[in-house]
C-alpha cells in the first residue's frame, strides 16, 4: 500500500465515481430472500446474476453474494452499514412494518445522530440515521 492510499484524502480518486469507490458486499444464504428484504427497505436492484445481486440506494451500491453454506446468524451483529436519511422516524416505522429484527432501538446518540440498527436475514446490521438538530457534521 502506498503512502497516498493510507491517508484520508478528501478528494476521491477520479478513475471511478465516488459512489463506486467503496462498496460493501454481503454474503447471504438465500439471495432471493435477502434481495426481497433489501427491496422492502427501499433499495433498487440494478443487476441480478442469480447468485449475485447489485442494489442501489441513492446512487450508492450494495452487493449481495449467495453463499448457502453460511451458518445461521447469531444473536448479535458483527458489522453494520450506515444509511443517512432525512426522516429516520419513517424508516423506524418501516422496519416494524416489515418485521425486521431490531438490534438497537431508535434513540438520540452522543455522536449527533438519531439512529437504530436492524439485522438482515443473515444477521448483517443496517443502521438508519438522521442528524440531530445542531449536531456537528
Amino acid at each position: 500500500m502506498t503512502q497516498d492510499a493510507t491517508r484520508n484524502d478528501p478528494a476521491p480518486s477520479a478513475y471511478v465515481p465516488s459512489t463506486q469507490q467503496l462498496v460493501v458486499e454481503i454474503y447471504v444464504r438465500d439471495i432471493q430472500r435477502s434481495t426481497a428484504f433489501y427491496r422492502r427497505l427501499g433499495f433498487t436492484p440494478i443487476e441480478d446474476k442469480g447468485s449475485f445481486v447489485a442494489l442501489a440506494w441513492d446512487g450508492h451500491q450494495l452487493f449481495l453474494a449467495q453463499q448457502p453454506e453460511l451458518p445461521p446468524p447469531g444473536a448479535g451483529v458483527r458489522a453494520n452499514v450506515r444509511i443517512m436519511v432525512p426522516d429516520v422516524e419513517r424508516c423506524w416505522t418501516l422496519a416494524h412494518e416489515i418485521g425486521a429484527r431490531i438490534m438497537a432501538p431508535i434513540g438520540d446518540r452522543d455522536y449527533g445522530i438519531r439512529d437504530f440498527i436492524i439485522a438482515d436475514p443473515d444477521g448483517f446490521g443496517i443502521r438508519f440515521g438522521s442528524w440531530l438538530p445542531g449536531a456537528a457534521r
